[in-house]
């Protein structure tokens, strides 16, 4: 990207950042981000640290950083509410829940959550009243964030939530309406997920199934802490919706596949894999295609955010990826630690999920891959062992 072009862009971030400072705080507020993040033990260096390195994930230059450092401190003008649908917490979890609070879930928990069932002190009448309040008082300036598959149909019934006795759907529509920008978490969420899995008795859909506003949606089982953090501060910097894939994923976190940036790659590009568990290919860290890995069908960036702080990640523990970002993964993924062959050898002309959609511009990549992984996958099996 040109000079120019940079520095126009800085431009707008500074009137988008000097223009939220312009909005009154939150209610409640005795101190600010910079002395949260201190008193739990984070100093002025990490807290740039983390700011250049979520820079860098939003593909920004380097320079771009004191103005993420600013946005970062007025992070609890945006008002949000987080709905839990159907779904089992693990995407809030994820955030909020680890053994030493990390940057990124110490500014979660510090703006403006003004409903969220898992950690509001509020309960029944008192809730309900919270999330009326907050979508009447910030109308057209919240930003909403769903968790959970939505059950419909006839099925609306099975989620049904507060004394007002309203549907789960119901209160996903109503908030929807007068929101400034809508964020699908997790893949219950984002495609309906495991409740969605056939035979769907809870008759499940995805958010944007019940509302006709756009909805972004940030995948994966969960998704990592800083695929959540890092969406809600590029619509804080931008003050727009992010660059999308096909099932509507920013592209900044969801553009490449598992596979391009696997640390495990350079074994499956030898035609070296883990023919079952615990044998000495896995012990030697191969590639774990033939006992599952969904890798080459999956995009996400887990193999560079990781999880735990970013510690780890499944693929580095020695389980394959199950394709969780992916739309249907339960269902088209097959089984959890056996590779899907039909794909594979079909390629993506007569294939499903991410190869049937995937940019144009990669189709014929992406089917030069199916060979070759197929090719692999044969050459291994007729491979002489090592001595």
């Amino acid at each position: 990207m040109e000079k120019t072009t940079y520095d126009s862009l800085h431009q707008a971030f500074r009137q988008r950042v000097e223009g939220l400072k312009k909005l009154p705080p939150m209610e409640g507020r005795d101190k600010s981000i910079e002395e949260t993040i201190e008193e739990a033990g984070f100093s002025r260096r990490d807290f740039m640290k983390w700011v250049s390195a979520v820079t860098a994930m939003l593909a920004l230059p380097a320079t771009f950083s004191p103005l993420m450092a600013e946005a970062v401190k007025v992070a609890d003008r945006l008002p949000i509410i987080w709905l839990h649908m159907a779904e089992c917490t693990g995407c809030t979890e994820s955030l909020l829940r680890s053994a030493n609070p990390s940057i990124d879930s110490l500014i979660f928990d510090y703006i403006s959550l003004e409903y969220q069932e898992t950690i509001m002190s509020a309960a029944g009448w008192q809730a309900e009243e919270n999330l009326e309040h907050a979508i009447e008082r910030y109308k057209g300036r919240y930003i909403l964030m769903v968790e959970g598959g939505i059950p419909s149909g006839e099925m609306e019934s099975f989620l049904t939530i507060g004394g007002h006795g309203k549907s789960g759907r119901a209160i996903a529509e109503e908030t929807s309406e007068n929101a400034a920008a809508i964020f699908a978490i997790g893949t219950c969420s984002a495609f309906g997920g495991v409740q969605a899995a056939a035979p769907n008795p809870t008759g499940a859909v995805a958010l944007s199934e019940v509302t006709d506003k756009t909805v972004i949606n940030v995948p994966g089982c969960p998704p990592s802490e800083k695929n959540i953090v890092g969406t809600l501060l590029h619509y804080l910097l931008y003050g727009t919706l992010p660059a999308l894939d096909a099932y509507n994923r920013p592209k900044w976190a969801y553009r490449l596949r598992i596979h391009d940036l696997c640390e495990r790659r350079g074994h499956f590009d030898a035609g070296e894999f883990v023919e079952k568990f615990g044998d000495n290919a896995a012990k030697d860290g191969f590639c774990l295609y033939k006992v599952g890995c969904k890798g080459p069908y999956t995009f996400n960036n887990c193999a560079k955010q990781k999880f735990n702080q970013g510690t780890s990640w499944p693929v580095q523990t020695g389980f394959g990826c199950i394709g969780c970002s992916e739309p249907n993964f339960w269902d088209t993924m097959g089984t959890v630690n056996e590779p899907l062959r039909d794909r594979l050898y079909n390629t993506v002309f007569g294939g499903l999920g991410a190869d049937a959609t995937a940019d144009k511009i990669g189709v014929g990549i992406l089917a030069a891959v199916g060979v070759g992984v197929a090719a692999h996958a044969a050459v291994a099996a007729i491979k002489p062992p090592k001595v």
